[in-house]
């Protein structure tokens, strides 16, 4: 046998239990045929000489938003801002498109005072100003008078009963379907974007969560820009709950609503797959509409549900009972409650072994909860870079009490959940390595602890985003960990995160990125030496 490539001279960490370390890997056809004597003394086309870098399983982000990630990085950015002013000089000289001024980065807690729609009336009309979180938006004059009475109803007002412009959850859906949608070539331009970001990171699988509508969908078109887009990784697709139309099903398929034509999880190949339908069942904590069963700290809110509980709840059952995998967003401790009630409904009316059902973020956990997300056999889907980068703003409005419940490591760990790493980006750093420094220290980016008593091992924090990742997206038959007829997809890093200081872990270089064989993103040179 001619192997396609030998990379040889690193140091391999597989997360394979069976074979931990290697120092030679073979490659054919783009999967792994054999490490160590098993290929050394094969003949290959290419010989790689890693130099003893160490090599990790490619990483998995479980949950990201390509487009959203692409789109951000072409659109004038506000994040940098102190005060409101700044923020409108950014807006005179941003561009229109479609007959809109977009900007991103808000964060109301960095300026002098919150921006509204007042200001933005200097600017013109149609001004949209997207939150940082992604659950909501500051708008114009202009655009909040064209809203339906329904989408203003909790819209925040002013000491006159006005609404100031900042709008949350629905009604930040209800201006974006004005805005929407972009046009396929865009999207395509803008996912190839965030992939691009994804690979310099290490990251060979990233899951887009919503595609097609809910609050990140671009078009009803959407999957089309991912099959015309170059894809330098693996993605996987979340379609949103909001595609389930109701079907004429034979009455012993049990289906009340699918997604067109059938299509559910599973559906595609390695480089480009259907995974879970994605549901919402609250808002964020950076927006203060993440649902919780007590109000935020100094606050007179808990939060809010993201749409009418039946609705929710319908949509849950539906979905599992057409044979999806769920993916249902749920930050707050009473979203994660509701999810979890509505997942056992399904489960009882349609048993389905292996579901791996899922809470995206699970960012609030109370104690009494781990035993039934174990029982479920839910898969907590986190953001530990959340709470590096605004984990001192979330542990105050949580309170002592409940800080140390946030995006939790060990207790899920120690009964024997799997725990998937995500990013969310762009709404944080999207690196794999800075989510893996957090939940070894558990210490915000201005050294403060959050849940010190969640802290989990190196080995325990790259397993979330390598085999916990692979196996919430139920690709772990093919990627997370370096074994013999895996796909040969590789992190190459400059410096070994089992040895370090855990505190330099996140700014650990990425060296290569491997995606079946290819050294896809490859800054070290390993492939011209």
């Amino acid at each position: 046998m001619i192997l396609d490539l030998k990379v040889v001279g690193g140091r391999v960490v597989t997360m394979d239990p069976a074979r931990p370390v290697a120092s030679v890997i073979g490659v054919w056809a783009g999967r792994i045929v054999g490490l160590d004597d098993d290929v050394a003394d094969l003949p290959a086309r290419r010989v790689v000489d890693l130099g003893g870098a160490t090599v990790l399983p490619g990483f998995v982000d479980a949950h990201n938003h390509l487009a959203w990630a692409g789109r951000a990085a072409r659109t004038p950015d506000v994040s940098s801002c102190a005060t409101v002013a700044q923020v409108l000089d950014v807006l005179r000289h941003a561009p229109r498109s479609s007959g809109w001024v977009e900007a991103a980065g808000y964060d109301h807690r960095a300026l002098d005072r919150p921006l509204t729609s007042r200001d933005l009336d200097l600017i013109g009309p149609r001004i949209y100003v997207q939150d940082l979180s992604g659950h909501a938006c500051v708008v114009s004059g202009d655009v909040l008078a064209v809203l339906p009475a329904s989408a203003l109803r909790d819209a925040q007002r002013d000491a006159t009963g006005t609404p100031t412009g900042f709008l949350a959850e629905a009604a930040q859906t209800a201006v974006r379907a004005l805005r929407l949608p972009y046009s396929l070539d865009d999207i395509a331009a803008d996912v190839e974007s965030g992939a691009h970001q994804c690979l310099r990171e290490g990251v060979v699988l990233a899951a887009e969560a919503g595609v097609g509508g809910g609050l990140i969908g671009s078009s009803p078109l959407e999957v089309e820009a991912y099959q015309r887009a170059s894809l330098p990784i693996r993605i996987q697709l979340m379609v949103s709950a909001d595609r389930l139309e109701p079907v004429a099903a034979h009455a012993t398929d049990g289906i009340r609503r699918a997604v067109p034509l059938g299509l559910r999880t599973g559906l595609g190949d390695d480089r480009l797959s259907i995974g879970p339908l994605k549901l919402w069942t609250d808002g964020g904590m950076m927006a203060r509409t993440a649902a919780l069963t007590w109000p935020y700290e100094g606050m007179d809110t808990a939060g809010q549900l993201q749409d009418d509980p039946d609705l929710m709840r319908a949509a849950i059952v539906d979905g599992h009972a057409a044979g999806w995998q769920l993916a249902v967003h749920a930050i707050g401790d009473r979203a994660v409650d509701f999810a979890l009630d509505a997942v056992a409904e399904a489960q009882r009316a349609v048993p389905r072994l292996d579901a791996r059902h899922r809470i995206e973020h699970c960012g609030l956990v109370r104690p009494e909860q781990l035993d039934r997300i174990a029982e479920l056999n839910v898969i907590p889907v986190i953001q530990p870079s959340f709470l590096w980068a605004y984990g001192d703003d979330y542990a105050r409005i949580m309170g002592a009490e409940r800080a140390p419940w946030m995006y939790r490591g060990k207790s899920f760990l120690d009964r024997g959940i799997v725990v998937a790493g995500s990013s969310d980006r762009p709404v944080v750093d999207g690196k794999p390595l800075r989510g893996i420094q957090f939940m070894v220290e558990r210490r915000s980016k201005e050294g403060h602890p959050i849940g010190p008593d969640e802290v989990v091992s190196v080995r325990e924090a790259i397993a979330a985003y390598t085999i916990g990742a692979a196996y919430a997206c139920r690709r772990e038959h093919a990627l997370g960990s370096i074994t013999p007829g895996k796909l040969a997809d590789f992190a190459v890093l400059e410096v070994d995160p089992l040895t370090c200081d855990a505190s330099e872990i996140g700014d650990i270089g990425i060296a290569a990125t491997v995606v079946g064989g290819d050294f896809a993103h490859d800054p070290a040179g390993f492939t011209t030496a």
